[in-house]
């Protein structure tokens, strides 16, 4: 056990580098974590799916436990630095939720029949998550905690685009899914401009937004695929989603380390 932990936890450094299991320092680190559980409720949805569709299914699975030890780590770490009763009652509403989405996300091999409910737990689990983070951004009150909310919640989008296509393609999407897709897609390229602008960007911030819009292009491709049964376009969009992720992630790391 001890040995499969050590495993999962090497895999989400390589995604997230080290400062993901760095304690919280300061608020921007913590707004950066808040924001990484966002994208966490979302990417756990994705892969779900995907191993419900036989896509990446290895890597799939250790995605999803990986994301689960690591969402479990940052709700401890962001209900102790909690800076105010309302900040800590969010996290104690996320963690009852979180709970009872935990349970379906482990509880058994993914299967569609339970796929709608995955679907909207990733949404309610998603609101508080988001809460949190807003109101972390609030209590710091600087432009630095405003650009790493920014960033980090395009970490949030790409999973979330990538979550919607593949619930369509497994038919498990509801009404709103592809309107749902299509709005993400908007929001991620809006605020990609915006960052794009700051007038804060130092040359690597600079840079490494270039790295995210080079994967943006691959990935509105992967996006813009018919799903088939062959499943290369659902692989394509896995993967590339956590190319943009992996890019994304190391511009959220440089906002952060902004002077406050």
């Amino acid at each position: 056990m001890k040995h499969l932990t050590g495993l999962l936890l090497a895999l989400v450094l390589c995604v997230f580098g080290g400062e993901a299991f760095a304690q919280i320092s300061d608020v921007n680190s913590a707004i950066n974590k808040a924001g990484r559980q966002r994208m966490l409720s979302q990417r756990m949805a994705k892969v779900y799916f995907q191993i419900g569709q036989q896509v990446e299914v290895e890597r799939s699975k250790k995605a999803l436990d990986a994301s689960v030890a690591l969402f479990d780590r940052q709700l401890v770490e962001l209900k102790n630095y909690s800076p105010t009763p309302e900040i800590r009652e969010t996290y104690q509403k996320l963690e009852k939720s979180w709970i009872a989405y935990k349970d379906l996300l482990l509880g058994s091999m993914p299967a569609k029949e339970n796929g709608s409910k995955v679907l909207a737990f990733s949404e309610e689990v998603l609101a508080l998550a988001q809460q949190g983070t807003v109101q972390l951004e609030k209590y710091a009150g600087s432009n630095a905690g405003r650009l790493v909310n920014i960033s980090g919640r395009q970490r949030m989008l790409s999973q979330r685009m990538a979550k919607f296509y593949l619930a369509l393609a497994w038919s498990v999407g509801n009404d709103s899914s592809a309107s749902d897709l299509d709005k993400a897609q908007k929001e991620f390229a809006a605020a990609h401009k915006e960052l794009a602008a700051a007038p804060v960007n130092t040359a690597k911030i600079q840079e490494s937004l270039e790295l995210v819009n080079q994967q943006w292009f691959f990935f509105q491709t992967a996006l813009g695929q018919k799903a088939g049964p062959d499943k290369r376009p659902q692989t394509a969009v896995a993967t590339t989603s956590e190319r943009i992720l992996e890019e994304m992630d190391a511009v959220v790391g440089l906002y952060e380390k902004l002077p406050k």
